[in-house]
């Protein structure tokens, strides 16, 4: 049974969900998620069971002092929800965990429950995968879902994608079938540089959102970040011949594409991104250093055993011969 008498009434409420592994390359989607909930101060309400969906040998728990005290942080899915005030306020229900082991259907019932109890609008799932794209251009992210009315209405892609699937796939599909509005968006990470992090790619997420949401949402110091790790990545990839070159060969076959990112209505988007930001100030909800007002009673409950993020890894150019396999291209960028 679902309680949450710690939760206060929520507004509008949208969902956005991000799952370490399989479906997370460079760590892009479940980083992003914590971006939010750092930005936004968000108050952990819930965790799952992990005896019920983790395997312990594949995922260990880690052991960590407190005071002299040592405790255990298992690995898990945490809920936490955030308040977004302004004008005219609405809540985030954010999902932030590791892909589970096993019982992915009851996985998927449990994430329900809360999305149902809670009054969730809509799912919204983020993933990355590696993809034939260079780093230096803008990283595609593609909207998927599998609502014909949805993919209408909001401009999306009406998933076509056959293969093997992740928990971002299974999710989006027990959304369908409980009549809960879902979204999945992808992000092509460049598969020659797959180490964690990419704020790139956590950047182009976030942006995507925005536009899905229509809401502002706080960057903080990711748009330096990311130009950072563009540059480092010039710099790796400028010392191999053999990576210069395909990265090259790479620039040219986008370049020569059709761009999504040329496209009129994407355009559109940036501009009105744009507009957002400088009309707004520090923006709806934010107070000037970038952070969400209050806009509740604080009555949230907190898990104290959230885990804590780990740092990030510089990123490493790779050989083109040296790239994952088990992630699909950017033609497949629909995979869920």
């Amino acid at each position: 049974m679902i309680e949450l008498e710690g939760v206060p009434e929520l507004i509008d409420p949208v969902m956005v969900a991000a799952f370490e592994g399989w479906n997370d390359a460079g760590d892009a989607a479940s980083t992003a998620v914590a971006h939010l909930d750092r930005e936004w101060k968000g108050e952990v309400f819930a965790a799952l069971d992990a005896e019920d969906y983790y395997d312990f040998q594949v995922n260990r728990p880690t052991v960590w002092l407190d005071d002299g005290v040592r405790k255990i942080t298992w690995p898990t899915t945490r809920l936490s929800v955030v308040r977004i005030g302004g004008a005219k306020p609405r809540d985030l229900v954010l999902v932030r965990g590791i892909e589970p082991s096993m019982r992915w259907r009851s996985f998927c019932n449990e994430i329900l429950g809360f999305a149902h109890e809670l009054g969730v609008e809509m799912v919204v799932i983020l993933g990355a995968l590696l993809g034939d794209t260079p780093h230096t251009r803008p990283v595609p992210v593609s909207g998927v879902t599998s609502d014909p009315d949805l993919a209408r209405t909001m401009d999306l892609e009406e998933t076509r994608y056959e293969g093997p699937t992740g928990i971002v796939g299974i999710l989006q599909e027990a959304c369908t079938h409980a009549g809960v509005p879902a979204v999945s968006l992808w992000a092509a990470v460049p598969h020659y540089v797959s180490q964690p992090p990419n704020p790139k790619a956590t950047l182009a997420l976030l942006n995507r959102l925005e536009d899905l949401i229509d809401l502002r949402i706080p960057l903080g110091e990711l748009p330096e970040d990311a130009r950072a790790w563009q540059l480092g990545v010039d710099q790796l990839a400028a010392e191999d011949s053999e990576v210069a070159e395909y990265v090259q060969t790479l620039e040219e076959a986008r370049d020569t594409a059709e761009l999504p990112e040329a496209t009129g209505e994407a355009i559109a988007r940036e501009f009105e991104r744009y507009l957002r930001r400088r009309d707004g100030g520090p923006g709806p909800g934010q107070a000037p250093g970038g952070h969400a007002t209050d806009g509740g009673d604080g009555s949230y409950l907190r898990d104290t055993s959230s885990g804590r993020t780990r740092p990030p890894r510089p990123p490493r150019a790779e050989k083109p011969d040296s790239a994952e396999s088990e992630d699909s291209g950017p033609e497949d960028a629909d995979e869920e």
